[in-house]
């Protein structure tokens, strides 16, 4: 897939992505997928060779395999009304005897059981490890307080930014995060730390900027990002995953999370809607912005 190709599919929701060159960040700062990833990265960790070798089968896997992209596909529902608490019913230790290369755990930032849910899972984290599987953190914001005069700031790059840094800092190798939509929840909102320059420096209003963002606080691409491609809604899920996959990949993502959206269709289709995605990131002429 070329560049020509992703602005005729998307048309005028094109919005200058494949061409766009960012003026934030230096792109040489950032760790950016390549088939030595693993090696360059998370071989001068703290991460075990059994680590090493789970990350190194993951990302070799598929028809990604050796780019250092990912295409993959806990929360009780049953509680109403509905909240937001990951509750581990299950143990690492049940996945790794299944063979298991991989866990994940989801946190929801900002909640009310926000803090709890941290320590459990860095304790779970650093359980898996030991036993050699990678673990995929989904970082998720839920605080009605972040919606202030009719914009919702859960969706803040500042805010999801300053996640992905709790995150990788409890030794997530895959961070998952939904794609920025805003900035400035900080600051709007009056609370946390910020600085000006996170905001005319290091991000603008540009969806590819946005997303970059998450990079920058994922260790500069040392750490994995992978964006989601939200909930199936029908003849536009295509359209808007080519656009999802554009601006994570020119922003130094690493892939997306497609499940519903592919695997809601009839099994022809769902393949060949995986594929579109994945030409994304096989092609060379889509670039760091």
């Amino acid at each position: 897939m070329k560049c020509h190709d992703v602005e005729q599919l998307l048309g005028q929701k094109a919005e200058n992505l494949p061409g766009y060159k960012s003026k934030t960040l230096s792109k040489d700062l950032l760790h950016i997928p390549s088939p030595d990833f693993v090696d360059k990265v998370f071989a001068l960790s703290n991460r075990n060779l059994k680590v090493l070798r789970s990350l190194s089968t993951l990302y070799a896997h598929g028809r990604l395999t050796k780019t250092c992209y990912l295409s993959i596909n806990h929360n009780e529902l049953l509680t109403y009304p509905t909240k937001y608490d990951q509750i581990m019913f299950g143990s690492f230790k049940e996945a790794w005897n299944l063979g298991a290369v991989a866990v994940r755990a989801t946190i929801y930032f900002g909640s009310e059981n926000s803090s709890r849910q941290i320590v459990q899972v860095a304790e779970a984290f650093e359980r898996a490890h030991q036993l050699g599987m990678d673990c995929i953190l989904w970082c998720y914001t839920r605080n009605n307080r972040f919606k202030k005069e009719d914009v919702n700031y859960e969706v803040a790059a500042d805010i999801r930014g300053q996640e992905n840094h709790l995150g990788v800092s409890i030794q997530a190798d895959i961070i998952k995060q939904k794609m920025p939509e805003n900035n400035g929840g900080i600051t709007a909102i009056n609370f946390s730390k910020s600085d000006p320059r996170m905001y005319s420096e290091l991000a603008s209003d540009h969806p590819i900027d946005l997303c970059c963002y998450q990079v920058i606080n994922c260790y500069m691409g040392r750490t994995g990002l992978i964006n989601s491609g939200g909930e199936s809604k029908g003849e536009t899920d295509l359209i808007e995953s080519v656009k999802t996959a554009v601006i994570n990949k020119r922003a130094g993502g690493v892939g997306l999370i497609l499940g519903r959206k592919a695997f809601q269709r009839p099994f022809e289709e769902g393949v060949k809607f995986l594929r579109t995605i994945q030409d994304v990131y096989l092609a060379k002429e889509i670039d760091l912005a």
